[in-house]
């Protein structure tokens, strides 16, 4: 599971020099950031919530790319000149995302090398989410595959906590996510139930030993 993820000091000191230069919205489930193709001039901050990267083939079939949680930042392609979005970017439920514009971001890294720095240091790790989002999506089965998932929006691996995390997720967002069917994806979360990995009765609470399971599987 990948635990590339900015640390906590890293994002505020990123934020701190970013400062009140950003614009902050509420952004319901399923509603798009930004679309394939779209011009990019700006990059986005995930403040909670998660979102997905998808792209679209010319024969209109869907991959997801990565999902994202809160800290991420997301569109730093915007950073090109004349750059248009390679993905769709989406909220999963509700979300809160802030938006820097290209001109403010180019501006800050011209004139902080501190910055500059710890930006580059976020590119590479971001690189590295996306690379393992691609292995998973080739090599595990459907089953690891809505573990990772479900670990990746509970945050687990990130931190050390051990309680439950709730999540609003539909299976049927699930099975998009991961690249199957929604009966397969109700058929995993019932033996994970049974496994006590989750608990699933109307809402979803997601165990640490779901982290272990993974781990071991």
């Amino acid at each position: 599971m990948s635990t590339a993820h900015l640390s906590k000091s890293t994002r505020a000191t990123l934020l701190r020099k970013i400062g009140t230069r950003k614009t902050v919205r509420e952004y319901g489930n399923n509603e798009p950031v930004f679309g394939q193709g779209d011009a990019a001039d700006s990059m986005f901050l995930i403040e909670s919530g998660n979102v997905k990267l998808t792209v679209l083939s010319k024969l209109g079939k869907k991959a997801v790319l990565a999902i994202l949680r809160r800290g991420d930042f997301f569109g730093e392609g915007c950073l090109g000149k004349r750059a248009l979005r390679r993905s769709t970017a989406t909220a999963i439920h509700q979300c809160t995302i802030a938006r820097i514009t290209r001109s403010t971001l180019v501006s800050i890294i011209h004139t902080d090398a501190a910055f500059a720095k710890l930006f580059i240091s976020h590119l590479l790790l971001r690189m590295g989410r996306i690379e393992e989002d691609f292995v998973d999506q080739l090599f595990n089965s459907s089953e690891k595959r809505l573990a990772r998932t479900l670990l990746l929006l509970a945050s687990f691996g990130e931190s050390r906590k051990t309680q439950p995390a709730t999540l609003k997720v539909s299976q049927r967002t699930l099975a998009e996510m991961i690249g199957t069917t929604r009966s397969r994806v109700s058929f995993f979360m019932n033996r994970f139930r049974k496994m006590g990995l989750i608990n699933y009765n109307g809402t979803l609470r997601v165990r640490r030993a779901l982290l272990n399971f993974l781990l071991q599987a």
